[in-house]
């Protein structure tokens, strides 16, 4: 693996910056050490880490190489599957402000939300649709 002076320097940097995540640091550590030419198995055993997380990261570095993408951003997470959110973020904007209300002002007699109470609130104002038949 062969890294310009850029990149090298960035990586460096995100070493050495206390400010940087512990994961992003460590994958910065990869691939410098993979770059000063060790393999994957002895740079797993010189950071402590499975030589498939090395292989992953060598792997996703030259992936993005070329790419419009500064360094730290080439070391981020892949989106993982699973379910799309279930509100979008107005709702969830909405949601916050209303629960930041006092109920008194929305008509209500309670003192405190309830996640019921929101979720009715919500609903009654139309930012939110009912999701199960019979609410």
């Amino acid at each position: 693996m062969v890294l310009s002076e850029g990149e090298r320097g960035a990586l460096e940097e995100l070493v050495r910056a206390h400010s940087t995540a512990q994961q992003l640091a460590l994958r910065a550590r990869v691939i410098l050490r993979l770059a000063a030419g060790f393999s994957d198995r002895q740079v797993g055993r010189q950071l402590g880490v499975g030589r498939e997380m090395v292989k992953r990261w060598r792997e996703r570095w030259g992936e993005t190489a070329g790419r419009e993408l500064k360094t730290a951003e080439r070391l981020v997470d892949a989106p993982r599957p699973g379910a799309p959110p279930k509100i979008t973020p107005e709702q969830h904007c909405a949601l916050i402000a209303l629960a930041c209300t006092d109920p008194k002002e929305c008509g209500r007699e309670i003192t405190h939300w309830t996640p019921a109470d929101l979720a009715d609130e919500m609903m009654k104002k139309g930012a939110l649709r009912a999701s199960r038949p019979g609410r």
